[in-house]
Parts: structure tokens; C-alpha cells; sequence
């Protein structure tokens, strides 16, 4: 599959497809998603011009520290960390780019999980500020907030019905501005939702991408992903969220294997290294 990539016989979302498959994700369980990067930070201009670097997210870096503004709070956190126990290895992060919760809330407009939604918030919908309502919005708090660190799922580059409401499902409305939430709102350079989808699919497929995906490869799927390497890059996450980091057959206590068994669901889970 590497080289078939290399020879560019098979495109940029094919090959992210491949090596989520590979790392066992799969979009049969919401806990391992398939995971994809952010690829664009332009949300705002009137015409996206792909030619221009400067519209593309840095590949190298983990969302979180994509602002610089981020990566010192990021860097303290971690060296600051300390578990009196000795049993929590220090983290960058503690939440996680992938996890069943980002899932729901990308496709709260779609069945079945919008009724997935709902279950996980007690048999109603989430307020409304917290809905996933605009792409710029989105954007935009992930570069002001180190702690939201959610990447894409596959769908923003093949599906446009997910940014519609066209259940007329009643997301309630914005506290401030009132604004009622329904189809999520676009970039100003996208003149539909499957006028977004053509836009982003060409922008994971452009050139730049193609030169720098791998950089974000090594940090979900590589040599980034843990180890010193990790910690250099600013890309460690909570103990939990890797693989083979809890024994749950060493656990006899049937309450405490559950009880983390829910805790690594809930949390995301980091893809197998390859």
C-alpha cells in the first residue's frame, strides 16, 4: 500500500482508509473510528486557493498545538505532571483526537446517531453551544482551546447530508446570539454542503497535502505516537488511550474491569502503531 502511495496509484483518502484498516479502526465501533486529519486552516476567506501553503494546517503537529500559542501550556502541563500513586505516566493531552463522543457529534444530524446522541445525554440533545454547529466555529475553538483536540472523521471529505439537518431535528438555539441551530454553518468559500465536500476532498488530494500527509501519519499511526519521540512532538496522551497500556484479564475485580473498560471507551483509543 506504501508504495502504491509513494507512485500516487492510489489517492491521499484511499491510503488514510488503508492504514486506519490496518491499525484496526473500523467503522463498526465508535471507539475506533476511523480517524482523519484536519487539513485546512482557512475557514474565512471568500475563495479557498489551494495553491497557497499558507490555507493548510501545519501536517507535522498535533491539533493541539497547531496555535504555537498552545504548546507552552501543553509543554507545562506535562512536565508538572505527577501521579502521587505512580500508576499515571504524564500526558500532554487527557482527552483524545478520536473517541466515540467527537463521533456522535460530528454526525448528530444523521441516524443512527442522533439517537446515539441522545442516549449518551440522558434522553435529550446536548445544549446548544455545545452542538456542532459551524466549521469555522470549530476551527476556531480548537486553535483557542488546548484541550479540544478532536481531528475529522472520514465523512467531511464524502458526505454532504451530514452537514444538513434534513431530519428538522430541534438543536435548540445559541445562547448569545440566539442563532437557531440547523444545517451547520460553512466556510465563507463553500457555496453548499456538497460544494464544501468537492473543496476538502480536492484539498486533501493537493499537492501540499501530498508532500506533507506523512508527517501526520507518524503521529497517529508511527513513530510519533509514543516513546520519546511522542513527547518531543508534544503528542502524549493519557495512559488509558493506548494500546496494551491495561492488563483488563490482570483485573479479578469484576467493578473495577468495568469501570475501565467505560473509561477506555469513553476516552478514545490511540490506532495500533504500524
Amino acid at each position: 500500500v506504501f508504495q502504491k502511495w509513494v507512485n500516487r496509484e492510489i489517492s491521499n483518502f484511499d491510503y488514510l482508509i488503508q492504514l486506519n484498516t490496518m491499525a484496526g479502526r473500523t467503522y463498526n465501533d465508535l471507539a475506533q473510528y476511523p480517524v482523519f486529519p484536519w487539513i485546512l486552516r482557512d475557514y474565512t476567506s471568500e475563495e479557498l486557493d489551494l495553491n497557497n501553503p499558507a490555507v493548510f494546517r501545519d501536517l507535522s503537529k498535533p491539533i493541539g498545538v497547531v496555535n504555537e500559542k498552545n504548546a507552552k501550556a501543553v509543554k507545562e502541563k506535562y512536565e508538572n505532571f505527577e501521579d502521587p500513586l505512580g500508576m499515571i505516566d504524564k500526558f500532554h493531552y487527557g482527552t483524545h483526537y478520536s473517541n466515540a463522543a467527537g463521533v456522535m457529534h460530528y454526525l448528530i444530524r444523521v441516524e443512527p446517531f442522533t439517537t446515539l446522541h441522545i442516549q449518551l445525554q440522558s434522553g435529550r440533545f446536548d445544549c446548544a453551544d455545545r452542538q456542532f454547529h459551524s466549521i469555522p466555529a470549530t476551527w476556531q475553538a480548537l486553535m483557542d482551546n488546548p484541550n479540544d483536540v478532536k481531528e475529522l472523521i472520514p465523512e467531511f471529505f464524502y458526505f454532504p447530508e451530514f452537514l444538513e439537518n434534513q431530519n428538522g431535528f430541534n438543536l435548540g438555539q445559541l445562547q448569545i446570539s440566539k442563532e437557531v441551530v440547523n444545517d451547520v454553518v460553512l466556510p465563507k468559500w463553500a457555496h453548499s454542503p456538497e460544494d464544501f465536500i468537492y473543496k476538502h476532498r480536492k484539498a486533501l488530494e493537493s499537492e501540499y497535502v501530498s508532500a506533507h500527509l506523512h508527517e501526520w501519519i507518524d503521529l497517529i499511526f508511527g513513530y510519533k505516537q509514543r516513546g520519546p519521540a511522542a513527547v518531543e512532538a508534544l503528542n502524549v496522551f493519557y495512559y488509558c488511550t493506548y494500546e496494551g497500556a491495561v492488563d483488563l484479564d490482570a483485573l479479578t475485580d469484576e467493578k473495577e474491569r468495568k469501570a475501565l473498560e467505560g473509561m477506555i471507551n469513553n476516552f478514545g483509543q490511540t490506532p495500533c502503531q504500524l
